[in-house]
């Protein structure tokens, strides 16, 4: 699995009628099935009374297996969900997801027109998706003097590293997160501003 991968940078919504159905794409960043469900509550409450609220959600990293999810939400199996689910998969984004709310608009379109309007907006709005760049990042921690305090801070900002909080006892504990192409250099770093005496433990050493 890549440790850089690119993510939706903005939620972005169409509007299409279909064959006098309305259909509402709404495409957005998903990294967990609570931030699904968090959109799809939203998504009733600004779009009430429709026919079908279907969603489909890929939370992990381009590719991966986990993290996965789809509804139908009551139109016939394999006409929304799945569909939806298999544009977001071959999309390159990670961490995203789509709902569509659907008015029904009084014209049947059959299994193979639902899967083409449920896909349509989720392909027109990947085309416009401005795009970040997710860093995966992993736990480590570090133990220092108070007087080290100002230096070691410094240097795990200019290595983009993020600290999750510091511990104040006889050392400060500095728990961070980093990413592994950064390990080496860290570990450089330190040995020269504290001459071999700071040392980083990772929680999921490799």
């Amino acid at each position: 699995m890549s440790e850089r991968y690119a993510i939706p940078a903005a939620e972005l919504l169409l509007e299409e009628e279909i064959k006098q159905s309305r259909f509402i794409t709404l495409l957005f960043h998903c990294d967990s099935e609570s931030r699904l469900k968090s959109v799809l509550t939203d998504v009733r409450g600004r779009f009430p009374g429709a026919s079908h609220y279907c969603w489909a959600m890929a939370c992990g990293a381009p590719g991966a297996q986990s993290g996965l999810g789809s509804s139908d939400d009551g139109e016939p199996a394999g006409s929304a969900g799945r569909p939806m689910l298999a544009v977001l998969s071959g999309s390159d984004l990670g961490e995203i997801g789509a709902v569509v709310v659907r008015y029904y608009g009084g014209t049947k379109l059959g299994v193979g027109g639902l899967v083409r309007a449920y896909t349509s907006g989720i392909k027109q709005l990947l085309r416009q998706m401005p795009q970040a760049i997710r860093q995966l990042r992993y736990p480590a921690s570090i133990e220092c003097s108070y007087g080290q305090l100002k230096d070691v801070e410094f240097l795990l900002q200019q290595l983009d590293a993020e600290i999750c909080d510091r511990n104040f006892a006889e050392l400060i504990k500095l728990n961070f997160l980093l990413a592994l192409d950064k390990r080496r250099e860290l570990e450089l770093a330190l040995a020269t501003q504290s001459k071999g005496l700071l040392r980083v433990c990772y929680q999921d050493a490799k």
